[in-house]
């Protein structure tokens, strides 16, 4: 019997080893955490870019409770269109993915070709009325305005973001697609060429390149997607299965997402600079998007006009026979995660979703040093050398800084303006201004609102170098 119970409780410590061992194996587990970015669209650059390059993920992962002992395997693929993306989505290469309304939509419908689900779990930046979209032509084209591009060949890369805009532009003209004009499909780096060569009369895009290309001066940038009043938005998406079975890690990614975004609003140029140095898209063309009173607003709420976009995007694939699937938004759009990241960090989800206003500027005017009280006629001048950018209340007291800077042999990196109407940021040196009142300035984006607003409140239209011009007689 002595014997007997020895063997016993020997037999017990043993099993309850094993057990042990059992369960310190599983809690010890590796989980993978694989996502997809965009870099070179910059407005997705809180969702990936960011996040990677200043290790935030590891600040917010879970190290407690059944991830007490877990190792994480953190994987990063950088993409150049959402496209590739979700194929390695569904393929199961990819956990989490970041990219815009229209090729977020196909990837909800991969997933449900595939008999499973991916859900859009956060807005990362967009435009509720829907800049960042845009229409250039080359620089020596003599076009002004999509009107004038009725019988002429307009590339675009198809079932994006800026193909559905460029859609519903051409249906406001009252033109037919498939006659009044010639839609090609191109991608932004092919496009890039054909500008330069003269071998497509426009190019319709997405972010950054309706910026980049007139910043890089081969294009001009002739319409912006706000003309078409339709919302456009970039955000990050999640398998669902994965969310599912390690909801804590999505929550973390979405904390390590809202750091950024704290972070870069609290210093742009540094982490403008950050961007340019990791895509090679320049500081000036991000600090464009990311900085005070910026093209897009970076927001991570799933307000009405993004739903829209979304629920828009996929009527549209369908009407393009990109795909057969009609998806549930209600189902395929989740903010349960981002609301949970906004209450980890102490931020209130409700008041951020009805707020819509754009970064602001708290700065002193560069010439006067008074506090700059009213946004509207805001300017920015960029100096190389400088580490912030120049903030100036109005136009023409930044025109005239700019030619003080420019006899005193400084180098200008940019100067930005604001439409008058629009309040879109610009790049100044590819805007028309008109002169006004006792030395005033307002900026347009179009020459014809230009002409038009001169026409009703008296003034000159001049373009950046005559308003320079101007100012220094």
């Amino acid at each position: 019997m002595t014997l007997n119970n020895s063997l016993t409780r020997l037999s017990l410590t043993v099993a309850l080893a094993s057990l042990s061992s059992l369960s310190a194996s599983a809690s010890a587990e590796t989980i993978r955490i694989a996502i997809g970015t965009q870099d070179t669209t910059i407005n997705c650059a809180t969702g990936g870019l960011l996040i990677r390059e200043l290790k935030l993920l590891e600040k917010y992962l879970p190290r407690d409770g059944k991830y007490k002992d877990a190792q994480y395997d953190i994987q990063w693929k950088n993409f150049t269109s959402g496209a590739p993306l979700t194929n390695e989505m569904v393929a199961g290469k990819l956990d989490i993915g970041s990219m815009a309304d229209f090729p977020g939509s196909f990837n909800g419908a991969a997933f449900q070709k595939a008999g499973r689900q991916s859900q859009f779990i956060t807005v990362l930046s967009g435009s509720t009325v829907g800049s960042g979209n845009g229409i250039v032509v080359p620089k020596s084209s003599a076009v002004q305005s999509l009107a004038e591009l009725k019988g002429k060949t307009i590339s675009v890369p198809f079932a994006s973001t800026a193909h559905g805009m460029l859609l519903r532009a051409v249906k406001a003209q009252g033109w037919d697609p498939e006659k009044d004009v010639n839609i090609t499909t191109q991608s932004p780096e092919v496009a890039g060429s054909a500008l330069q060569s003269g071998k497509i009369d426009a190019h319709a895009d997405f972010v950054p390149f309706a910026e980049l290309f007139p910043h890089r001066g081969f294009a001009r940038k002739i319409f912006d997607g706000s003309q078409a009043n339709a919302p456009t938005m970039h955000g990050s998406l999640v398998d669902a299965d994965y969310a599912k079975k390690y909801p804590e890690i999505v929550t973390a990614f979405l904390r390590a997402a809202i750091e950024a975004d704290r972070l870069i609003a609290a210093e742009p140029e540094k982490y403008s600079e950050l961007i340019a140095k990791v895509t090679g898209i320049e500081a000036e063309v991000n600090y464009l998007f990311h900085g005070p009173l910026g093209l897009q607003t970076r927001d991570f709420t799933w307000k009405p006009e993004y739903r829209q976009a979304v629920k828009t995007s996929i009527e549209t694939l369908r009407l393009l026979k990109r795909t057969d699937s009609d998806i549930d938004v209600n189902a395929f759009i989740n903010d349960q995660y981002i609301r949970g990241a906004y209450k980890q960090a102490g931020l209130d989800y409700e008041a951020h979703l009805k707020n819509y206003a754009k970064l602001p500027v708290t700065a002193k005017d560069a010439v006067s040093g008074k506090p700059i009280t009213d946004a509207k006629r805001v300017a920015q001048i960029w100096v190389q050398g400088e580490p912030l950018v120049r903030h100036y209340a109005t136009p023409e007291s930044a025109l005239a800084d700019l030619v003080k800077l420019e006899k005193a042999g400084r180098k200008i990196r940019v100067i930005y303006g604001h439409d008058r109407e629009s309040g879109l940021k610009l790049f100044a040196d590819d805007a028309w201004f008109v002169s006004h009142g006792k030395g005033e300035f307002s900026v347009f984006l179009l020459k014809d609102s230009a002409e038009a607003w001169a026409k009703k409140n008296g003034g000159k239209v001049l373009d950046f170098n005559g308003a320079k011009a101007s100012v220094a007689s």
